[in-house]
Protein backbone atom coordinates (compact mmCIF):
# COMPACT_ATOMS: atom_id res chain seq x y z
CA UNK A 1 0.00 0.00 0.00
CA UNK A 2 1.29 3.47 -0.89
CA UNK A 3 1.26 6.34 1.59
CA UNK A 4 1.65 10.07 0.85
CA UNK A 5 4.88 10.28 2.87
CA UNK A 6 6.35 6.95 1.86
CA UNK A 7 7.59 4.21 4.20
CA UNK A 8 10.03 3.92 7.10
CA UNK A 9 12.76 1.32 7.14
CA UNK A 10 10.44 -1.06 9.03
CA UNK A 11 7.88 -0.84 6.20
CA UNK A 12 5.36 1.25 8.16
CA UNK A 13 4.13 4.71 7.04
CA UNK A 14 6.81 7.39 7.44
CA UNK A 15 4.20 9.84 8.73
CA UNK A 16 4.08 7.86 11.99
CA UNK A 17 7.43 9.47 12.85
CA UNK A 18 6.58 12.96 11.61
CA UNK A 19 7.47 15.47 14.41
CA UNK A 20 4.44 17.67 13.69
CA UNK A 21 2.08 14.73 13.97
CA UNK A 22 3.71 13.49 17.17
CA UNK A 23 3.51 17.00 18.66
CA UNK A 24 -0.22 17.11 17.88
CA UNK A 25 -0.66 13.69 19.48
CA UNK A 26 1.18 14.86 22.60
CA UNK A 27 -0.94 18.02 22.78
CA UNK A 28 -4.12 15.95 22.69
CA UNK A 29 -3.33 14.42 26.09
CA UNK A 30 -4.57 11.04 24.86
CA UNK A 31 -1.33 9.02 25.06
CA UNK A 32 -1.82 6.31 27.65
CA UNK A 33 -4.97 7.91 29.07
CA UNK A 34 -7.76 5.86 30.65
CA UNK A 35 -11.22 5.33 29.13
CA UNK A 36 -13.76 8.15 29.39
CA UNK A 37 -17.54 8.06 29.14
CA UNK A 38 -17.75 10.47 26.22
CA UNK A 39 -15.49 8.26 24.06
CA UNK A 40 -17.08 5.00 25.22
CA UNK A 41 -20.50 6.36 24.23
CA UNK A 42 -19.24 7.18 20.74
CA UNK A 43 -17.71 3.70 20.39
CA UNK A 44 -20.97 2.05 21.44
CA UNK A 45 -22.84 4.20 18.95
CA UNK A 46 -20.46 2.99 16.21
CA UNK A 47 -21.40 -0.62 17.01
CA UNK A 48 -25.08 0.33 16.99
CA UNK A 49 -25.02 2.00 13.56
CA UNK A 50 -22.76 -0.55 11.82
CA UNK A 51 -23.75 -3.81 13.53
CA UNK A 52 -20.06 -4.63 14.04
CA UNK A 53 -18.90 -6.81 16.92
CA UNK A 54 -16.30 -4.36 18.27
CA UNK A 55 -15.60 -0.67 17.97
CA UNK A 56 -12.44 1.05 19.15
CA UNK A 57 -10.97 4.52 19.47
CA UNK A 58 -7.18 4.43 19.33
CA UNK A 59 -4.30 6.87 19.25
CA UNK A 60 -1.27 5.94 17.19
CA UNK A 61 2.22 6.94 18.24
CA UNK A 62 5.58 6.37 16.60
CA UNK A 63 6.05 2.86 17.98
CA UNK A 64 2.91 2.13 20.06
CA UNK A 65 -0.86 2.16 19.56
CA UNK A 66 -2.85 3.34 22.60
CA UNK A 67 -6.40 1.99 22.97
CA UNK A 68 -8.54 4.75 24.43
CA UNK A 69 -11.92 3.06 24.23
CA UNK A 70 -12.99 -0.50 23.51
CA UNK A 71 -16.17 -0.69 25.62
CA UNK A 72 -17.04 -4.19 24.39
CA UNK A 73 -13.86 -5.67 25.92
CA UNK A 74 -12.84 -5.73 29.61
CA UNK A 75 -10.50 -2.92 30.57
CA UNK A 76 -7.14 -4.23 31.70
CA UNK A 77 -5.45 -0.99 32.70
CA UNK A 78 -3.45 1.56 30.75
CA UNK A 79 -0.37 -0.64 30.41
CA UNK A 80 -2.36 -3.53 28.94
CA UNK A 81 -4.29 -1.29 26.54
CA UNK A 82 -1.42 -0.60 24.17
CA UNK A 83 0.61 -2.62 21.71
CA UNK A 84 3.29 -2.30 19.05
CA UNK A 85 2.14 0.03 16.31
CA UNK A 86 2.36 -2.73 13.68
CA UNK A 87 0.20 -5.16 15.69
CA UNK A 88 -3.12 -3.65 14.58
CA UNK A 89 -4.64 -2.11 11.46
CA UNK A 90 -4.93 1.36 13.01
CA UNK A 91 -1.81 2.74 11.37
CA UNK A 92 -3.32 2.22 7.90
CA UNK A 93 -5.86 5.04 8.29
CA UNK A 94 -3.33 7.29 10.03
CA UNK A 95 -0.72 6.71 7.34
CA UNK A 96 -3.20 7.44 4.57
CA UNK A 97 -4.81 10.35 6.48
CA UNK A 98 -8.09 8.94 5.20
CA UNK A 99 -10.47 5.99 5.52
CA UNK A 100 -9.19 2.44 5.37
CA UNK A 101 -11.83 -0.22 4.67
CA UNK A 102 -11.26 -3.98 4.40
CA UNK A 103 -14.12 -6.41 3.75
CA UNK A 104 -12.09 -9.65 3.74
CA UNK A 105 -8.87 -9.20 5.70
CA UNK A 106 -7.32 -12.57 4.91
CA UNK A 107 -7.76 -12.19 1.16
CA UNK A 108 -7.33 -8.45 0.70
CA UNK A 109 -3.80 -7.95 -0.77
CA UNK A 110 -3.24 -4.96 1.54
CA UNK A 111 -3.74 -7.03 4.71
CA UNK A 112 -3.29 -10.69 3.76
CA UNK A 113 -0.88 -12.28 6.24
CA UNK A 114 -0.94 -9.28 8.58
CA UNK A 115 0.02 -10.27 12.12
CA UNK A 116 -3.07 -8.55 13.57
CA UNK A 117 -5.54 -10.91 11.88
CA UNK A 118 -5.00 -13.90 14.17
CA UNK A 119 -4.79 -12.29 17.64
CA UNK A 120 -7.67 -9.89 16.97
CA UNK A 121 -9.74 -12.27 14.86
CA UNK A 122 -10.13 -9.66 12.13
CA UNK A 123 -12.40 -10.72 9.31
CA UNK A 124 -13.39 -7.20 8.27
CA UNK A 125 -12.18 -3.78 9.43
CA UNK A 126 -13.22 -0.20 8.72
CA UNK A 127 -11.70 2.92 10.21
CA UNK A 128 -11.44 6.68 9.80
CA UNK A 129 -8.61 8.88 11.07
CA UNK A 130 -9.05 11.23 14.01
CA UNK A 131 -7.73 14.52 12.65
CA UNK A 132 -6.71 17.56 14.68
CA UNK A 133 -7.62 21.12 13.75
CA UNK A 134 -4.26 21.55 12.00
CA UNK A 135 -4.79 18.45 9.84
CA UNK A 136 -2.70 15.88 11.73
CA UNK A 137 -4.02 12.30 11.87
CA UNK A 138 -3.38 11.12 15.45
CA UNK A 139 -5.64 8.10 15.80
CA UNK A 140 -8.57 6.10 14.46
CA UNK A 141 -12.24 5.39 15.01
CA UNK A 142 -12.71 1.81 13.80
CA UNK A 143 -15.08 -1.15 13.81
CA UNK A 144 -14.11 -4.82 13.60
CA UNK A 145 -16.01 -7.97 12.63
CA UNK A 146 -14.71 -11.52 13.01
CA UNK A 147 -16.03 -12.57 9.59
CA UNK A 148 -15.75 -10.97 6.16
CA UNK A 149 -18.62 -8.59 5.41
CA UNK A 150 -19.67 -5.71 3.20
CA UNK A 151 -19.61 -2.24 4.78
CA UNK A 152 -22.59 -0.30 3.46
CA UNK A 153 -22.12 3.38 2.46
CA UNK A 154 -24.50 4.72 5.19
CA UNK A 155 -22.52 2.74 7.79
CA UNK A 156 -19.24 4.24 6.61
CA UNK A 157 -20.72 7.74 6.50
CA UNK A 158 -21.94 7.34 10.10
CA UNK A 159 -18.50 6.08 11.14
CA UNK A 160 -16.90 9.12 9.51
CA UNK A 161 -19.27 11.40 11.44
CA UNK A 162 -18.36 9.67 14.71
CA UNK A 163 -14.64 10.04 13.95
CA UNK A 164 -15.23 13.77 13.47
CA UNK A 165 -17.11 13.86 16.77
CA UNK A 166 -14.07 12.35 18.52
CA UNK A 167 -11.86 14.91 16.79
CA UNK A 168 -14.20 17.74 17.83
CA UNK A 169 -13.97 16.65 21.48
CA UNK A 170 -10.18 16.59 21.34
CA UNK A 171 -9.90 19.86 19.41
CA UNK A 172 -12.24 21.45 21.94
CA UNK A 173 -9.95 20.40 24.78
CA UNK A 174 -6.87 21.62 22.96
CA UNK A 175 -8.51 24.96 22.14
CA UNK A 176 -9.66 25.47 25.71
CA UNK A 177 -6.21 24.62 27.03
CA UNK A 178 -4.58 27.09 24.67
CA UNK A 179 -7.18 29.72 25.52
CA UNK A 180 -6.65 29.30 29.26
CA UNK A 181 -2.90 29.65 28.85
CA UNK A 182 -3.34 32.74 26.69
CA UNK A 183 -5.76 34.30 29.15
CA UNK A 184 -3.19 34.02 31.92
CA UNK A 185 -0.12 35.05 29.98
CA UNK A 186 -0.98 37.65 27.32
CA UNK A 187 -2.23 41.20 27.44
CA UNK A 188 -4.33 40.52 24.34
CA UNK A 189 -6.06 37.57 26.03
CA UNK A 190 -9.54 38.78 25.17
CA UNK A 191 -8.81 38.89 21.45
CA UNK A 192 -7.14 35.47 21.56
CA UNK A 193 -10.09 33.96 23.41
CA UNK A 194 -12.53 35.47 20.91
CA UNK A 195 -10.61 34.04 17.97
CA UNK A 196 -10.36 30.60 19.56
CA UNK A 197 -14.02 30.56 20.53
CA UNK A 198 -15.08 31.60 17.04
CA UNK A 199 -12.77 28.98 15.49
CA UNK A 200 -14.33 26.35 17.73
CA UNK A 201 -17.80 27.59 16.82
CA UNK A 202 -16.90 27.28 13.14
CA UNK A 203 -15.65 23.71 13.70
CA UNK A 204 -19.12 22.73 14.92
CA UNK A 205 -20.65 23.83 11.59
CA UNK A 206 -20.16 22.08 8.24
CA UNK A 207 -17.47 23.97 6.28
CA UNK A 208 -19.70 23.98 3.17
CA UNK A 209 -23.18 22.67 2.52
CA UNK A 210 -23.24 19.48 0.50
CA UNK A 211 -25.05 20.30 -2.76
CA UNK A 212 -28.49 18.70 -3.14
CA UNK A 213 -29.24 17.79 -6.76
CA UNK A 214 -32.13 19.89 -8.01
CA UNK A 215 -32.12 22.33 -5.07
CA UNK A 216 -30.48 25.66 -4.26
CA UNK A 217 -29.22 25.64 -0.65
CA UNK A 218 -27.44 28.27 1.44
CA UNK A 219 -26.63 28.79 5.12
CA UNK A 220 -25.38 31.80 7.03
CA UNK A 221 -24.12 32.27 10.57
CA UNK A 222 -24.37 35.72 12.20
CA UNK A 223 -22.24 36.16 15.32
CA UNK A 224 -23.49 38.05 18.35
CA UNK A 225 -21.81 41.38 19.04
CA UNK A 226 -18.78 41.15 21.31
CA UNK A 227 -19.47 37.51 22.26
CA UNK A 228 -16.28 35.60 23.10
CA UNK A 229 -17.96 32.37 24.18
CA UNK A 230 -18.92 29.41 22.06
CA UNK A 231 -22.68 29.30 21.60
CA UNK A 232 -24.98 26.48 20.62
CA UNK A 233 -26.56 27.52 17.30
CA UNK A 234 -25.87 24.92 14.60
CA UNK A 235 -27.09 23.76 11.21
CA UNK A 236 -26.43 20.81 8.91
CA UNK A 237 -27.51 19.48 5.53
CA UNK A 238 -26.64 15.92 4.51
CA UNK A 239 -27.74 12.88 2.53
CA UNK A 240 -29.90 10.52 4.62
CA UNK A 241 -30.44 7.54 2.30
CA UNK A 242 -31.66 6.82 -1.19
CA UNK A 243 -33.33 9.96 -2.58
CA UNK A 244 -33.79 11.45 0.90
CA UNK A 245 -31.90 14.39 2.39
CA UNK A 246 -32.01 15.95 5.84
CA UNK A 247 -31.74 19.60 6.86
CA UNK A 248 -31.52 20.41 10.55
CA UNK A 249 -31.03 23.58 12.53
CA UNK A 250 -30.82 23.84 16.32
CA UNK A 251 -30.12 26.08 19.27
CA UNK A 252 -28.50 24.78 22.46
CA UNK A 253 -29.33 26.67 25.63
CA UNK A 254 -26.38 28.56 27.08
CA UNK A 255 -22.82 29.14 25.95
CA UNK A 256 -19.30 27.89 26.51
CA UNK A 257 -17.82 24.41 26.71
CA UNK A 258 -20.96 22.63 27.83
CA UNK A 259 -22.99 24.10 24.97
CA UNK A 260 -20.28 23.04 22.50
CA UNK A 261 -20.37 19.46 23.77
CA UNK A 262 -24.15 19.28 23.37
CA UNK A 263 -23.88 20.76 19.88
CA UNK A 264 -21.38 18.06 18.87
CA UNK A 265 -23.56 15.34 20.44
CA UNK A 266 -26.61 16.62 18.54
CA UNK A 267 -24.86 16.77 15.17
CA UNK A 268 -23.36 13.27 15.23
CA UNK A 269 -26.51 11.69 16.71
CA UNK A 270 -28.75 13.30 14.09
CA UNK A 271 -26.44 12.22 11.26
CA UNK A 272 -26.20 8.68 12.63
CA UNK A 273 -29.97 8.23 13.01
CA UNK A 274 -31.37 10.13 10.02
CA UNK A 275 -30.51 7.32 7.62
CA UNK A 276 -32.48 4.81 9.69
CA UNK A 277 -35.59 6.92 10.30
CA UNK A 278 -37.18 9.10 7.64
CA UNK A 279 -39.48 10.59 10.26
CA UNK A 280 -37.92 13.77 11.71
CA UNK A 281 -40.01 13.27 14.86
CA UNK A 282 -38.47 9.81 15.38
CA UNK A 283 -34.93 11.15 14.86
CA UNK A 284 -35.45 14.05 17.28
CA UNK A 285 -36.98 11.64 19.81
CA UNK A 286 -33.82 9.50 19.61
CA UNK A 287 -31.70 12.61 20.11
CA UNK A 288 -33.71 13.38 23.26
CA UNK A 289 -33.02 9.84 24.51
CA UNK A 290 -29.30 10.21 23.76
CA UNK A 291 -29.12 13.54 25.59
CA UNK A 292 -30.77 12.07 28.68
CA UNK A 293 -28.56 8.95 28.56
CA UNK A 294 -25.41 11.07 28.43
CA UNK A 295 -26.79 13.56 30.95
CA UNK A 296 -26.32 16.46 28.58
CA UNK A 297 -25.83 19.61 30.66
CA UNK A 298 -27.92 21.78 28.34
CA UNK A 299 -31.28 21.44 26.60
CA UNK A 300 -31.84 22.38 22.98
CA UNK A 301 -34.50 23.30 20.46
CA UNK A 302 -34.39 22.05 16.88
CA UNK A 303 -36.20 21.91 13.57
CA UNK A 304 -35.57 19.07 11.13
CA UNK A 305 -36.80 18.49 7.59
CA UNK A 306 -36.34 15.23 5.69
CA UNK A 307 -37.17 15.61 2.01
CA UNK A 308 -36.58 14.48 -1.56
CA UNK A 309 -36.78 16.20 -4.89
CA UNK A 310 -39.73 15.33 -7.14
CA UNK A 311 -40.75 16.12 -10.71
CA UNK A 312 -42.94 18.85 -9.21
CA UNK A 313 -40.23 20.32 -6.92
CA UNK A 314 -39.54 18.88 -3.46
CA UNK A 315 -41.58 17.13 -0.77
CA UNK A 316 -40.96 15.88 2.74
CA UNK A 317 -41.79 16.05 6.41
CA UNK A 318 -40.81 18.61 9.01
CA UNK A 319 -40.77 18.56 12.81
CA UNK A 320 -40.07 21.29 15.38
CA UNK A 321 -38.92 20.58 18.93
CA UNK A 322 -39.40 23.68 21.06
CA UNK A 323 -38.20 25.70 18.07
CA UNK A 324 -39.74 28.62 16.15
CA UNK A 325 -41.81 27.47 13.15
CA UNK A 326 -40.22 27.10 9.76
CA UNK A 327 -41.30 29.53 7.06
CA UNK A 328 -42.17 28.72 3.44
CA UNK A 329 -41.99 31.45 0.82
CA UNK A 330 -44.38 30.53 -1.96
CA UNK A 331 -43.75 31.28 -5.60
CA UNK A 332 -46.13 34.26 -5.49
CA UNK A 333 -44.30 35.80 -2.52
CA UNK A 334 -46.73 34.70 0.22
CA UNK A 335 -45.09 33.42 3.44
CA UNK A 336 -46.58 30.56 5.45
CA UNK A 337 -45.56 28.97 8.74
CA UNK A 338 -44.82 25.23 8.83
CA UNK A 339 -44.54 22.94 11.82
CA UNK A 340 -46.51 22.01 14.94
CA UNK A 341 -45.02 23.26 18.25
CA UNK A 342 -43.20 20.41 20.00
CA UNK A 343 -41.31 19.73 23.20
CA UNK A 344 -37.73 20.93 23.57
CA UNK A 345 -35.10 18.20 23.95
CA UNK A 346 -32.91 17.08 26.82
CA UNK A 347 -35.22 17.56 29.81
CA UNK A 348 -38.09 15.04 29.81
CA UNK A 349 -38.03 11.33 28.85
CA UNK A 350 -41.31 11.66 26.94
CA UNK A 351 -41.59 14.39 24.34
CA UNK A 352 -44.40 15.52 22.04
CA UNK A 353 -43.17 15.73 18.47
CA UNK A 354 -45.24 15.87 15.29
CA UNK A 355 -44.28 15.43 11.65
CA UNK A 356 -45.91 17.82 9.17
CA UNK A 357 -45.80 17.20 5.43
CA UNK A 358 -44.69 20.01 3.12
CA UNK A 359 -44.20 20.56 -0.60
CA UNK A 360 -42.17 23.09 -2.52
CA UNK A 361 -43.02 24.00 -6.10
CA UNK A 362 -40.53 25.66 -8.48
CA UNK A 363 -39.53 29.08 -7.14
CA UNK A 364 -40.52 28.22 -3.55
CA UNK A 365 -38.19 28.28 -0.53
CA UNK A 366 -38.04 26.67 2.92
CA UNK A 367 -36.47 28.96 5.53
CA UNK A 368 -35.09 27.67 8.87
CA UNK A 369 -33.67 29.98 11.52
CA UNK A 370 -32.73 30.25 15.20
CA UNK A 371 -34.39 32.68 17.58
CA UNK A 372 -31.76 35.35 17.03
CA UNK A 373 -33.69 36.13 13.83
CA UNK A 374 -37.03 36.69 15.61
CA UNK A 375 -35.83 38.26 18.88
CA UNK A 376 -33.50 40.93 17.50
CA UNK A 377 -33.49 44.25 19.34
CA UNK A 378 -31.29 47.37 19.44
CA UNK A 379 -28.70 47.90 22.17
CA UNK A 380 -30.70 49.01 25.25
CA UNK A 381 -27.78 51.28 26.19
CA UNK A 382 -27.98 53.11 22.86
CA UNK A 383 -29.29 56.70 22.79
CA UNK A 384 -31.23 55.85 19.61
CA UNK A 385 -35.04 55.79 19.82
CA UNK A 386 -36.52 52.62 21.27
CA UNK A 387 -37.57 49.96 18.76
CA UNK A 388 -39.70 46.87 19.44
CA UNK A 389 -38.28 43.37 19.20
CA UNK A 390 -37.98 42.12 15.64
CA UNK A 391 -40.51 39.29 16.08
CA UNK A 392 -41.81 36.42 13.95
CA UNK A 393 -44.26 38.66 12.11
CA UNK A 394 -41.46 41.07 11.21
CA UNK A 395 -39.33 38.15 10.03
CA UNK A 396 -42.17 36.87 7.84
CA UNK A 397 -42.53 40.34 6.27
CA UNK A 398 -38.79 40.47 5.65
CA UNK A 399 -38.89 37.04 4.00
CA UNK A 400 -41.78 38.16 1.80
CA UNK A 401 -39.51 40.98 0.66
CA UNK A 402 -37.10 38.40 -0.80
CA UNK A 403 -39.62 37.30 -3.45
CA UNK A 404 -37.70 35.97 -6.44
CA UNK A 405 -34.32 35.78 -4.69
CA UNK A 406 -32.22 32.61 -4.57
CA UNK A 407 -31.19 30.97 -1.28
CA UNK A 408 -27.96 32.93 -0.76
CA UNK A 409 -29.54 36.28 -1.62
CA UNK A 410 -32.45 35.50 0.70
CA UNK A 411 -30.12 34.90 3.64
CA UNK A 412 -28.11 38.02 2.80
CA UNK A 413 -31.26 40.15 2.68
CA UNK A 414 -32.50 38.82 6.04
CA UNK A 415 -29.06 39.50 7.55
CA UNK A 416 -29.18 43.08 6.23
CA UNK A 417 -32.68 43.65 7.61
CA UNK A 418 -31.65 42.34 11.03
CA UNK A 419 -28.55 44.54 11.06
CA UNK A 420 -30.64 47.55 10.14
CA UNK A 421 -33.04 46.84 12.98
CA UNK A 422 -30.49 46.32 15.76
CA UNK A 423 -28.13 48.99 14.48
CA UNK A 424 -25.03 46.79 14.51
CA UNK A 425 -25.59 45.34 18.00
CA UNK A 426 -26.64 41.68 17.74
CA UNK A 427 -27.84 40.36 21.10
CA UNK A 428 -27.63 36.70 20.06
CA UNK A 429 -25.96 34.50 17.47
CA UNK A 430 -28.22 33.62 14.55
CA UNK A 431 -28.21 30.70 12.10
CA UNK A 432 -30.11 30.85 8.80
CA UNK A 433 -30.67 27.97 6.37
CA UNK A 434 -32.58 28.32 3.08
CA UNK A 435 -33.60 25.58 0.64
CA UNK A 436 -35.10 26.70 -2.69
CA UNK A 437 -36.45 24.87 -5.69
CA UNK A 438 -35.13 26.82 -8.68
CA UNK A 439 -37.84 28.27 -10.94
CA UNK A 440 -38.32 26.56 -14.24
CA UNK A 441 -37.12 28.40 -17.36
Amino acid sequence: MEYPGGLREDGLPAVLSDPARLAALEASGMIGSAPEQVFDDLARLAVSVTGAAISAITFVGQTRTYWKSVPHLPYGGVENWQNAVGDSFCYFAVGANGPFVVEDAENDPRTAGHRAIGPWGVGAWAGFPIITADGQAIGTMCVIDANPRRWEPPELESLAVLARAVANEINLRISLSVAQSALHSAQNALAVSRDLARSLQDSLLPPVLRPVPGLDASARYLAASGDVEVVGDFYDLFHARGPWWTAVLGDVCGKGTEAAKVTALARYTLRADAGDHLSPAAVLDRLNTAMLAQRAPRYLTAVQATFRTTPAGAAGRLCTAGHPPALIRRADGRVQQAGVPGTLLGIMPTVRLTDVRFRLAPGELLFLYTDGACESRPDPRSPLPHRPIFDEEALARALAGTHGMDAAATNAHIADVLAGHHGGWASDDTALLSLRVPPRP
